[in-house]
């Protein structure tokens, strides 16, 4: 009997690894929706991950592209990792953004000409760099990443002390991380807007946190575990809250994580018909897209256009701002190009945030939140602030 199970899951990957689901119905994460829905795209993803390192292996990228987006869009379908339960659909939703950016990044090595290159540091063996083209979402170290701007290190230098630090900065962010919607018809449009304001900086402040704990468990993991150089980690944000203009948050110190894949999906072509406005247009366009689909992952009622029309007029913003130093030869910066920065950020911004909440998102459960000390410090004085101003309303 011991051995008939594992014969019976090899009999059903051997007939399903490239079947589609007769129902609608997803299949719930376990062993067999690993091996057969999970593991073929992120294999491929790899196989061409080392092609993309090889010369000669263009065509053979251009043809394995389109199953990797059929094998793609099985898992996003037809695999639930919640396992039925809401608390865990923020799974579903990390499952969505890989596959999403899988689909995008094996697009651009498919259309790329030459080899990819690592200059910086090369590693031992070509497969190593395959590795490490998978996981390098910002190209650091690699000729592809002309043009990104890494935040200052002020980390310390020794492997020791670095994997220490940010070990303790990846505790320090999982504890300060932590509804409908944030928009509240009852109360009068001044009360209701700051009350508005108010979460979507809480709110915002969550994601950087979250953002930041990830990334340096992910960062201990290399440079602790398989003993990666430092500088291959450098740091994700750069002080979001100091930009002096629009430009100078998205550009450089918000994190710069898919800011290929979005130049890919929507900059280049858009730049190509339309120039640099199309380009920045495309590539915020791009981000609305990834953000819907986000949002559609967790509630296929949400509003399409909510993501779309907040990550659009960021485009719009940059290009005033373009617009204003042709006309002035002046760029944006300095107090007026702060207040500017965060204006802008807090009127869209908050609309980007109700949308995360009336699909649900906040609801979710996530490690670290429900146990964080400092999530009922936060609860407590945004809740008192909260009943304030809807006593001011009264």
């Amino acid at each position: 009997m011991a051995s008939a199970v594992p014969s019976t899951l090899l009999e059903a990957l051997y007939t399903d690894i490239l079947r589609v689901p007769p129902t609608p119905a997803r299949v719930p994460f376990d062993i067999y929706a690993f091996f057969a829905y999970v593991l073929p795209p992120c294999l491929f993803y790899q196989v061409v991950a080392v092609l993309v390192i090889l010369p000669g292996t263009r065509m053979l990228r251009i043809a394995l592209w389109p199953l990797i987006v059929f094998l793609a869009v099985r898992v996003e379908m037809f695999v639930d990792f919640s396992c039925g339960n809401p608390q865990w659909s923020f799974l579903n939703v990390g499952c969505v953004l890989i596959m999403f950016c899988i689909v995008i990044r094996t697009l651009d090595w498919a259309l790329v000409n030459g080899p990819l290159k690592r200059p910086v540091r090369p590693a031992p063996s070509f497969l190593v760099d395959a590795i490490d083209l998978t996981v390098n979402f910002r190209g650091v170290g690699w000729n592809w990443s002309k043009g990104i701007r890494f935040p200052p290190d002020t980390r310390p230098t020794s492997r020791l002390h670095f994997a220490i630090y940010v070990f303790l900065s990846a505790l320090f962010h999982s504890f300060t991380c932590g509804r409908g919607t944030i928009f509240d018809d009852t109360l009068p449009p001044l009360i209701r807007y700051t009350r508005s304001s108010i979460i979507s900086i809480v709110a915002a402040s969550v994601v950087c946190a979250g953002m930041q704990t990830r990334y340096d468990i992910g960062t201990f993991i290399g440079v602790a575990v398989f003993q990666q150089d430092p500088a291959q980690w450098p740091p994700l944000f750069d002080a979001p809250w100091k930009a002096t203009s629009l430009h100078d948050f998205w550009g450089y110190r918000w994190h710069q994580l898919v800011r290929r894949t979005l130049i890919v999906l929507g900059g280049w072509p858009l730049g190509f018909a339309f120039g640099r406005v199309g380009y920045v247009v495309g590539s915020f366009l791009a981000s609305g897209v990834l953000h819907n689909v986000v949002l559609a992952t967790l509630n296929r009622g949400v509003e399409w256009w909510t993501m779309l029309l907040s990550f659009g007029m960021m485009a719009l913003g940059i290009i005033i701002e373009h617009t204003f130093t042709q006309m002035t030869g002046r760029k944006v910066g300095g107090w007026i190009g702060k207040a500017w920065t965060m204006a802008w950020l807090l009127v869209w911004g908050s609309m980007i945030m109700d949308g995360f909440a009336r699909a649900g998102l906040f609801a979710c459960w996530r490690p670290f939140i429900t146990a964080a000390p400092a999530r009922w410090i936060v609860e407590h004085y945004v809740t008192t602030l909260d009943r304030w101003l809807r006593a001011c309303a009264s």
